[in-house]
């Protein structure tokens, strides 16, 4: 039921296209002028009915769940919960839902198959009412906009305003969703530096998250120390781009200026597929490929090597950013004016002299910008770091142990049934916060990188 709303809309929108094109049409086959071109007649119906119409339904399915949850759980028998916790209401919430999808385990009371009942025809009913709601509206504004079809009417401006409108609401929200998260981090660690000092947590090289399970247990009281969480992220992001790296600009350099045009239209849709390709199998790779191999060779040499290692995390995190270095270093590539290129090598320089003298020197801004932004990407990797790195937090720098990151330790402490009343878990929230100051002052850096050494070419 509920895709029939969306299919209404579509329908309601490509209907209010065809028809005002073809009323704008038909105006100037009778000899008038229109003001603007058939295809903003009908962009201008086909918007005016997608935008209100499609947030009608957006806020309809956002409301109509707990208002339904409400009512059926206000209408259960007077005194029958009375004293019941939120956990309790809700897992009688689930079983209602539960009997009125069919799925019935054992013998349920009858006030519950009664609450179901009714659970199901508030359902039914709500759908049925947002069907007639979006269609009534769409014809209402279907109408309307076909009583604007006029020579007069400015219908690219209207088309502009709707999509102006849009920009700023998706602008809107954007800018709120990040307001919104650094308050609720900032909240959450000011709460966790209520239980741990804040010396404690910045300077401590010990991290052992832990909560006592009562109150006569000795020695459960946990140590905050970020140092070693963050040193490990550097670790593997250390390892990561000294792999990426050269790959990466060597590649872009290759493919921009060296490569054949066939070569090149098969090698890079080749290496962008690494960016499509999900952790979780870099993941595997990593743990079943790249661990073992490096653990035989430490052993064929003398060395010990952990199970699990930084540089096995790090080597094919390394592999995983290629596909973004070497995508905004060709770009920065491309954008260097062709009449450098001629100049250097009208001047005598060869194509490798003309590429290390003026036309990387002239990219350096785009590709130091790409390479900040792919340091940010390694720092917030967590599936290939949790299974290939290990979970342990330790005070070495050396890739061949095993280490730990914040994103690691962030998934690890929400992991389960969690309460948020305890240092153990508001440690996430803080770990979060420094993840974000981190990652921000790196992306400032950028910024500031690429406005100072930016080139203007005409």
């Amino acid at each position: 039921m509920t895709a029939l709303p969306f299919l209404l809309l579509i329908l309601a929108t490509l209907a209010g296209y065809l028809l005002n094109r073809m009323a704008a049409g038909s105006i100037r086959a009778n000899g008038a002028r229109l003001h603007s071109m058939i295809s903003y007649h009908g962009m201008f119906a086909a918007l005016l009915v997608l935008v209100p119409v499609l947030t009608i339904i957006l806020l309809w399915l956002a409301f109509e769940g707990p208002i339904i949850d409400r009512v059926v759980m206000s209408g259960l028998p007077d005194g029958l919960l009375d004293g019941q916790g939120d956990g309790a209401l809700q897992l009688v919430l689930a079983e209602i839902k539960s009997i009125s999808r069919g799925q019935i385990f054992g013998t349920p009371e009858d006030w519950k198959i009664a609450a179901a009942d009714s659970y199901s025809a508030l359902r039914t009913q709500s759908d049925w009412w947002m069907v007639a709601v979006v269609a009534g509206v769409s014809l209402a504004i279907i109408g309307f906009a076909r009583s604007r079809v006029t020579a007069e009417f400015r219908a690219r401006q209207g088309v502009e305003r709707i999509v102006s409108g849009l920009m700023i609401f998706c602008s809107t929200v954007a800018v709120f969703t990040t307001i919104g998260i650094i308050v609720s981090l900032s909240y959450e660690t000011v709460r966790f530096l209520d239980r741990v000092p804040l010396s404690e947590f910045l300077f401590g090289t010990n991290w052992e998250p832990q909560i006592p399970l009562r109150e006569d247990q000795i020695a459960a009281e946990g140590a905050f120390g970020w140092l070693p969480v963050i040193l490990g992220t550097m670790v593997i992001t250390v390892v990561a781009l000294f792999v990426a790296i050269p790959v990466g600009l060597l590649s872009a350099i290759y493919l921009n200026e060296f490569a054949p045009r066939k070569l090149r239209a098969v090698i890079k849709p080749v290496l962008e597929i690494l960016a499509g390709v999900p952790t979780v199998v870099y993941g595997f790779f990593a743990v079943l490929v790249v661990a073992p191999a490096i653990r035989d060779l430490g052993q064929s040499i003398g060395i010990d090597v952990a199970p699990n290692t930084a540089l096995a995390a790090g080597g094919v995190m390394g592999i995983m950013l290629v596909p973004f270095i070497s995508s905004f270093a060709d770009d920065a590539l491309s954008a260097v004016p062709s009449s450098l290129r001629d100049a250097a090598l009208g001047l005598g320089s060869t194509r490798a002299e003309m590429m290390t003298t003026v036309l990387f020197p002239a990219a350096i801004p785009g590709i130091v910008g790409g390479v900040l932004l792919a340091v940010s990407r390694a720092i917030g990797e967590t599936m290939i770091v949790v299974m290939a790195a290990g979970l342990i937090a330790k005070m070495t720098i050396n890739p061949l142990d095993s280490v730990t990151t914040v994103t690691v330790q962030i998934v690890t402490l929400l992991i389960g049934d969690t309460s948020f009343d305890n240092p153990k878990t508001l440690a996430a929230f803080a770990l979060g916060m420094m993840l974000f100051l981190v990652t921000l002052m790196i992306n400032v850096f950028a910024l500031r990188i690429v406005r100072k050494y930016r080139e203007a070419y005409d």
